[in-house]
């Protein structure tokens, strides 16, 4: 089941931002899943499908607004080497 999310805005925030309303609409979807990814509350996989990208082209543009590729925690950084060292 797919579901619709509607933002109202006027034409003059488009033509502030200089963008068509496409644009506007992939950046805000773009937007969206980076912070739910940069929370955690999503998977790299799960976020870019939100996005409509790829998974790699979806981590690769999060450098573009200051998101880290990766959102493991120090601790969970420290667990995945672990494992890595011991395999």
């Amino acid at each position: 089941m797919t579901h619709t999310l509607t933002i109202e805005y006027q034409d003059d925030l488009l033509f502030r931002l200089g963008m068509n309303n496409e644009q506007f609409s992939a950046e805000a979807k773009f937007l969206l899943a980076a912070k739910l990814y940069e929370l955690g509350r999503l998977s790299s996989g799960e976020a870019a499908q939100l996005a409509g990208k790829s998974r790699v082209e979806f981590l690769f543009s999060l450098t573009q607004i200051g998101v880290p590729m990766s959102n493991l925690r120090a601790e969970d950084a420290a667990t995945e080497l672990g494992f890595a060292l011991h395999e």
